[in-house]
């Protein structure tokens, strides 16, 4: 099984009220996608509710196979989705692991 993090922070740009419904809007989008994507074990979008974290979004996924990952990664609908994290977010980290 491979694990798959990935944390983002919002646009500083942003309203609060903008940033709030950016992540809703992400958490939706990347959600709706672990249906479509064989080999995905586990997809959840959290949005950051605490002041001791420094990342406002995180992905915490895991998959079948380093295949599945990379199958889920060029997928047209992850590949949709993505985009429009990359329109509101300023940065990204992201941890892969086999467990």
């Amino acid at each position: 099984m491979v694990n798959h993090y990935v944390f983002w922070n919002l646009n500083d740009s942003l309203t609060a009220e903008e940033k709030k419904k950016a992540a809703q809007t992400i958490k939706e989008k990347l959600e709706a996608v672990k249906k479509l994507v064989p080999g995905v074990v586990s997809l959840e979008v959290r949005i950051n509710e605490l002041e001791s974290s420094n990342r406002d979004v995180a992905l915490i996924s895991s998959f079948e196979s380093v295949e599945a990952l990379q199958g889920y990664q060029v997928h047209p609908e992850h590949v949709k989705a993505a985009g429009y994290v990359r329109s509101v977010t300023c940065d990204r980290t992201c941890f892969d692991f086999e467990a």
